[in-house]
């Protein structure tokens, strides 16, 4: 298997990432059972954060939004400041690979449509930062369909330096990592195809060597008409050595 190359992965300027609707943040904050005073990490929140507004609009939470990129941080915190939430969103500058929080700072951890990391580095860099019972909802590049291509599984393992994964496998990871897992969801076809249109207009303004990397993908998309590598958003909750199973949820 060849290398990875460096990560991260991620989409170019403002681009629309996925999971980041407001729909999917409130499905997220359900599952993490997030209330009032709430403390969450928005991973990448980018030049507009919708999650950070949705969560401490919607749900009260305080949220702390970070991002690598002082450029978008700028119109991030104009945002914050227009819609007076100052004192319930924190932006941030942070390096998204070694975020330096406190030890169970969070109660949930928020990577929407942004890779930073390989898996396995990510799900151990995070755990610690979220309190016991946190929840860390991530995306990953996954395998869909019946038949995924030579070409495609190749390609993905160049970029990832690991095989590609099937949701449920991304699941068993998360366990592994000393998480329970909770859900995972990936993109249907016509949600990427809708994804991969949007993205083609701005690969010009990107980085060459992003721009290459996302050209190959969605040529390989388009190449076999149909989704064989999507991207899935999985949630795990924090779970501590010896716990036990939860328990069924049947009756028998």
């Amino acid at each position: 298997m060849s290398p990875a190359e460096p990560f991260p992965l991620y989409f170019p300027g403002d681009a629309r990432r996925p999971f980041s609707s407001e729909v999917a943040t409130r499905r997220f904050a359900k599952v993490a059972q997030l209330e009032e005073g709430g403390r969450v990490l928005e991973l990448g929140c980018g030049p507009s954060g919708p999650a950070s507004v949705v969560l401490a609009q919607e749900f009260g939470c305080s949220v702390v939004a970070a991002d690598s990129d002082e450029t978008l941080l700028i119109h991030m915190r104009d945002r914050v400041r227009s819609l007076g939430l100052d004192g319930r969103v924190d932006v941030r500058r942070v390096d998204l690979r070694k975020p330096a929080f406190r030890e169970g700072e969070f109660d949930a951890i928020l990577c929407q449509g942004r890779v930073f990391l390989p898996l396995a580095d990510a799900l151990g860099t995070f755990r610690p930062l979220l309190n016991h019972n946190g929840r860390l909802g991530l995306t990953y590049p996954v395998r869909v369909g019946r038949v995924t291509p030579r070409a495609v599984i190749d390609f993905w393992e160049r970029r990832l330096g690991a095989p590609l994964l099937l949701p449920r496998e991304l699941l068993q990871h998360l366990a592994a990592a000393g998480y329970e897992p909770e859900c995972v969801e990936s993109l249907q076809d016509a949600e990427l195809d809708a994804l991969y249109r949007e993205l083609e207009p701005l690969l010009a303004k990107s980085q060459a060597e992003q721009a290459v990397w996302l050209r190959e993908e969605m040529a390989l998309h388009r190449e076999n008409g149909k989704a064989t590598s999507s991207y899935a958003f999985a949630v795990g909750r924090r779970r501590e050595p010896g716990e036990k199973p939860p328990p069924t949820r049947d009756r028998g």
